[in-house]
């Protein structure tokens, strides 16, 4: 080993096989030493600061951050003005709008944000979030039809579309238009909307390219009412601060990184739902026996998960409806249902997660096992499949896929990576090969979909491209330990 590597407690293998070092090196010692002197903060706060590139001058501001210095220029985001331009060109005509959005929270909240900023000027638009299992994700030609027969003249897309050319096309074809909100990776040619708004589009130059959905919905609302105002209209604009619960809750359960804007999103947006003001916020933490005031634990690990329930297995439009709702009566209700939802599903993931590691643990047993787990069963839902990769993932130290097969031998997978290794460049390399029928991601995760017919040849191929990355990126791991408590 390097002379210079410096071991935390002198743990050099730990049961789990990393070895523990040191954070910090000289350098940052120093800082975090100026950081508590000069603050007047913790000791193991400014190691923790320092560890992460926050030094001195930068650490009040991050400890307490304001939308006032943190808030970028919405119009900095490329086609910012004419997406705001077109939504508030909506409000002053009084158009049918309508919201397509993900079934996730990012997407539920991101929903109800728009349609909770349309309503304050009296457009009341329709929510349509497509069914996981047999819409999948994104904007489909024909729900995209069908909002326009429904009298829709704007679609926005809100947390998809950047990657649904063929459905916007049928939008335009049908007779509407198209406004898309996303931060997902580009994955081809942008679609022929009035503005594709993403921050990780390769000509976007904001660098804010770590905001949810509901952050780029959120600037985009800023956007429009500043051309409202400099249009003259005469409503007046609705108390954005209050929708912050929802830009908190999608930032924190998106997982995107807690920097810039994001932290006062999340710090400013907890103030918000501690009131308890979105009567569908309010139902789901009573229905999830949270008794103290909100906190980023409670938005990861009670209200995602049980918002999440309903696009897993139940009505993926259940979350939004429950964002959107001013009714306490149906909040209610709707809550009680997606907590019964998030039990069936939490039952569903423990036989699946079961089986998955006894899959895996067998591949395991006579060696280093695979460089990335495959593991597969007809019995297993869809729509939690994530959830078992992301837990082998962590079991296995390696990338694992999880994947539900239908009756017809086609396999709907999703897969988690580890740092350092490209999940979504793998994915579509076998795309590429012919060996899944569809498939995408990014570097951390993934999603596909496979004949059973293929699985063999897939592992092969996952094998070769991934065995050498990913044997090395095990052996280098180790846990880094910001400092102990005492």
């Amino acid at each position: 080993m390097s002379v210079d590597r410096r071991f935390f407690l002198d743990v050099r293998k730990s049961a789990t096989g990393l070895a523990w070092e040191h954070r910090l090196d000289a350098r940052q010692e120093n800082i975090a030493l100026a950081v508590a002197q000069n603050h007047g903060i913790p000791d193991i706060v400014a190691r923790v600061l320092a560890g992460r590139g926050i030094g001195p001058d930068e650490a009040p501001a991050f400890l307490d951050p304001t939308l006032r210095t943190l808030l970028p220029d919405p119009a900095s985001l490329t086609d910012m003005g004419r997406a705001a331009a077109r939504i508030a060109a909506a409000i002053a005509g009084r158009e049918r709008v309508a919201i397509f959005g993900d079934y996730d929270v990012d997407g539920a909240a991101s929903s109800a944000l728009l349609k909770r900023f349309l309503s304050h000027y009296g457009i009341e638009a329709e929510i349509y979030i497509p069914d996981r299992i047999f819409e999948g994700y994104g904007p489909n030609p024909d729900a995209m039809r069908d909002l326009v027969v429904r009298g829709a003249s704007l679609i926005v897309t809100v947390d998809c579309g950047t990657n649904s050319a063929l459905s916007i096309d049928a939008a335009n074809a049908a007779g509407a238009e198209v406004v898309v909100l996303d931060h997902h990776q580009l994955g081809g040619s942008l679609p022929s909307a009035v503005a594709v708004v993403n921050p990780n589009r390769e000509d976007d130059l904001s660098r804010q390219g770590h905001l949810c959905a509901a952050g780029v919905t959120f600037l985009a609302l800023v956007q429009t009412v500043k051309i409202l105002r400099e249009n003259g209209f005469r409503t007046a604009a609705p108390d954005l601060l209050g929708f912050l619960d929802l830009v908190a809750l999608a930032t924190v359960c998106d997982v995107v990184p807690l920097s810039g804007v994001n932290r006062a999103f999340v710090v400013k947006g907890l103030a918000v739902a501690r009131h308890l003001g979105n009567p569908g916020l309010a139902a789901l933490a009573r229905a999830a026996r949270i008794g103290e005031p909100l906190r980023s634990f409670h938005f990861s690990f009670l209200i995602g998960p049980r918002i999440n329930a309903g696009g897993r297995i139940g009505d993926a439009a259940l979350g939004a409806r429950l964002l959107s709702t001013d009714d306490p009566g149906e909040a209610e209700r709707i809550a009680a249902i997606l907590e019964q939802l998030n039990g069936e599903r939490q039952a569903m993931e423990k036989t699946m997660l079961e089986e998955a590691r006894a899959e895996a643990d067998a591949e395991i047993a006579a060696g280093r096992g695979p460089a990335v787990l495959v593991t597969a069963s007809g019995n297993w839902h869809p729509g939690i499949v994530g959830l078992i990769a992301s837990r082998l993932k962590d079991h296995a130290r390696r990338p694992a896929f999880a994947i539900s097969f239908n009756g017809t031998g086609i396999g709907a997978g999703s897969g988690r990576s580890i740092p350092g290794f490209d999940l979504g460049r793998m994915v579509r390399t076998a795309v590429e090969a012919g060996l899944l029928v569809k498939g995408g991601g990014h570097a951390m995760a993934a999603g596909i979909t496979v004949e059973k017919s293929r699985l063999g040849e897939l592992r092969a191929f996952f094998e070769d491209f991934a065995a050498s990355d990913v044997f090395r990126l095990r052996e280098e791991e180790t846990l880094k330990i910001d400092g102990a408590l005492t």
